[in-house]
């Protein structure tokens, strides 16, 4: 069993910033991806930002030189660093974790932004 844990969102006005963090435990896999994905009210949850054990990362267009994604391999944990928000950026927004054993998800957090 895998546990991840988020934290960090909030409200904000548009421009400004915040970073999420996502630590997992429980019995896991050195090999993995690990990602944030984002639901809107009313869309399709989809991918914000991933990143493998190797550090290699891959972007949604929306977000691309607006957030970063990274990793600390030895906290077990994942950030978000979202800068120059807009309203549309608003929604719960997941860390998943998966390899060819699992695929979790932690329970979700708001952000919210204003503008």
């Amino acid at each position: 069993q895998v546990q991840l844990v988020e934290s960090g969102g909030g409200l904000v006005q548009a421009g400004g910033s915040l970073r999420l963090s996502c630590t997992a435990s429980g019995r896991l896999l050195s090999t993995n991806v690990k990602g944030w994905y984002r639901q809107a009210p009313g869309e399709q949850r989809e991918l914000v930002a991933a990143i493998t054990s190797a550090g290699s990362t891959n972007y949604a267009d929306s977000v691309s030189g607006r957030f970063t994604i990274w990793r600390d391999n030895a906290k077990n944990t994942v950030y978000l660093q979202m800068n120059s928000l807009k309203p549309e950026d608003t929604a719960v927004y997941y860390c998943n974790e998966k390899t060819w054993a699992y695929d979790y998800w932690g329970q979700g957090t708001q952000v919210t932004v204003s503008s």
